[in-house]
């Protein structure tokens, strides 16, 4: 199986590289439009800030790559805020994919949130396995609200979607390579879809 992790200058792609690793699998890291789409499975990840992570995506041509994809793809923290409609950080126009707009949390919240949470209301494939209530690690100060692509629910103040998924992608707010034996899990749910 041919796992790709995309390239774009704005990822956490070691560590996502090395909980592929400790599943049995090799992934490769590319900004290469052919060797993703040709990939089995594809990693988006992001950290940092939307809109300068969207501008080295629209640097790196790999926007039109991303949306054609027809395999299963997962974004991960940033990679998939940057797959909803926008992200009010930086008044950020997004991927699109997820019909969703990121918002940041109320001022009242200590943000970012980071650390450990609970996920809930959890559906699909990604979370065979997972129990409900299980806990995943996030630090973000901007969130997607509910929609009809929730695929499990978080809360910090407010219930927001600490997972999306429409067609073949997948979208996780928190870090599956990060979340211990329940990342684990899902990634193994992710490279088995």
């Amino acid at each position: 199986m041919k796992i790709v992790i995309i390239d774009y200058g704005a990822g956490n792609i070691q560590s996502i590289k090395f909980a592929i690793q400790r599943l049995g699998f090799e992934a490769v890291l590319s900004s290469d439009a052919n060797e993703i789409t040709n990939a089995d499975k594809v990693i988006f990840p992001g950290v940092g800030e939307a809109s300068s992570a969207m501008s080295k995506l629209n640097e790196s041509g790999l926007e039109d790559t991303i949306i054609n994809l027809k395999q299963p793809v997962l974004g991960i923290c940033l990679g998939m805020q940057l797959m909803c409609n926008s992200s009010e950080e930086g008044n950020t126009r997004g991927l699109g994919i997820f019909d969703v707009d990121v918002v940041k949390f109320s001022e009242a919240l200590k943000v970012p949130q980071i650390g450990w949470n609970e996920i809930k209301s959890l559906k699909s494939d990604l979370f065979k396995s997972v129990g409900e209530n299980s806990h995943i690690y996030l630090v973000h100060s901007f969130y997607a609200p509910l929609s009809t692509d929730t695929i499990a629910v978080s809360d910090y103040g407010l219930e927001y979607s600490a997972a999306l998924k429409k067609d073949n992608f997948y979208g996780t707010q928190f870090h599956p390579e990060k979340s211990s034996d329940v990342g684990s899990r899902i990634l193994q749910n992710f490279l088995e879809l």
